[in-house]
């Protein structure tokens, strides 16, 4: 067996099984365990995602915020045994890979596009389009049968 096949069988048995899906842009919390003397505690860092770097044991992201009027950025190990937790606050729609240009940014110039139920604001889907047409067929057929009769007297 050659040292990478015994280094990948390694890495893979260090994996995490669960692990929630988020990418460049979205904004998520993150719980991590901190140990202090006897004492363990989880403490939550809420940021934007401006980067994901690696793969496998060693992949990274990046966290971006803005707290008391100063940036903070923080780098965690996704397959860390200190994260307890990672949970998806908000999706965001971005174009780039890297988000670097938000770290000297304020006000609206470092917000990031948000998506509502997995697509941008203000955009219809194509299904929702196709079908509009058969809702509104749908609707005109039982419109006669649901109304009720009137009679002139």
């Amino acid at each position: 067996m050659s040292r990478n096949a015994v280094i990948e069988r390694l890495e893979k048995a260090q994996l995490k099984d669960e692990n929630t899906e988020f990418s460049i842009g979205d904004t998520i919390s993150v719980h991590t365990r901190i140990i202090e003397g006897e004492k363990e505690r989880v403490q939550v860092f809420t940021g934007t995602v401006i980067a994901r770097k690696g793969s496998g044991l060693s992949e990274t992201f990046s966290l971006h915020r803005v707290a008391y009027g100063e940036g903070m950025e923080r780098v965690f190990l996704l397959q860390s045994p200190r994260i307890a937790k990672i949970e998806v606050v908000k999706r965001g729609r971005v174009r780039r890979a890297k988000l670097y240009y938000l770290r000297g940014t304020t006000g609206k110039k470092a917000k990031v596009a948000s998506l509502v139920g997995g697509k941008r604001k203000g955009v219809a889907s194509t299904k929702a389009t196709k079908a509009a047409p058969a809702k509104v067929a749908k609707a005109a057929e039982a419109a006669p049968e649901a109304t009720p009769e009137t009679t002139e007297s």
